[in-house]
Parts: C-alpha cells; structure tokens; sequence
C-alpha cells in the first residue's frame, strides 16, 4: 500500500485515545500486601532481639549503679565511724552520714529499692539484693 504523505488530512474531530474513563494513565506503583507483610515482619524480628537486650542492659545498669551508691554508703559509714570513734556495734542514720556522701541527697536506688544502713560491720544492704543481684561484696 502506498500512502501519499502529501495528502491533505482529513478535518474532523479528532478522538482522543487515552486510559479508559476512570484509569490512571501512570502505571500502577503501590506496595503488594506480600511486600508489606514481609516488613511487617522483618520489623518483628528485629525487635524480638533488641527489645530483650535494651531490658537486660537496662537492668544491668541499675545493678551497678545501686553496688556504687551501696559502696558509697559503706564509705560513708566508716568515715563516720571513724570520725566519731564509734565501736563497730553502732549503727548511724541517714542524717549521720549526709556529710560524708558526695551529691546533695541521700542515695537511692535506681531499681526502686530501699536501702539498709546496717551497723559499722556490716555491709549496707538493698532490698532488691536477693532478686536482682544489687549486693555490695567485699
């Protein structure tokens, strides 16, 4: 077939032969619920291993900072002792020992226990000593 590209083109009304009425002329680009449940779940495992260790980690930490306030106590009681002469049966208080504890206030324990002074021999204690592991050893 020969096709005169000289001819002149036919005047009428030209149809427009786009995406059909209601379609997108850009193709489709959303997430699959394959693809989303897949992050849904790699998103799981990985906080299946951090959560557990930001929690042990956490309650490590609050271990050693009660055995440093409970080691900072113990100072504090034997510089007591010492400054009073007192003998080893007798047991200051809190307000007692408030000079010889560095900071501005008493203390406490970050796990939320409550301390023990004790008398001068013998250590000072947390209640949460047994439990979680915040004993002061020697």
């Amino acid at each position: 077939m020969i096709v005169n590209l000289l001819a002149p083109r036919p005047r009428g009304r030209l149809i427009n032969r786009g995406p059909p009425c209601g379609k997108s002329p850009r193709p489709l680009t959303g997430f699959t619920l394959v693809e989303i449940m897949i992050v849904v779940a790699i998103i799981g495992l990985l906080a299946a291993v951090a959560i557990p260790n930001f929690v042990r980690a956490r309650v490590t930490a609050q271990k050693n900072a009660c055995i440093k306030n409970l080691e900072e106590i113990d100072g504090a009681k034997q510089q007591w002792g010492l400054e009073n002469k007192a003998t080893t049966g007798a047991q200051p208080q809190e307000s007692d020992l408030q000079p010889y504890i560095k900071g501005v206030s008493f203390p406490t324990c970050p796990g939320g226990g409550a301390y023990t002074i004790n008398d001068l021999s013998t250590d000072p204690t947390c209640n949460l000593g047994s439990t979680l592991g915040h004993t002061l050893t020697n």
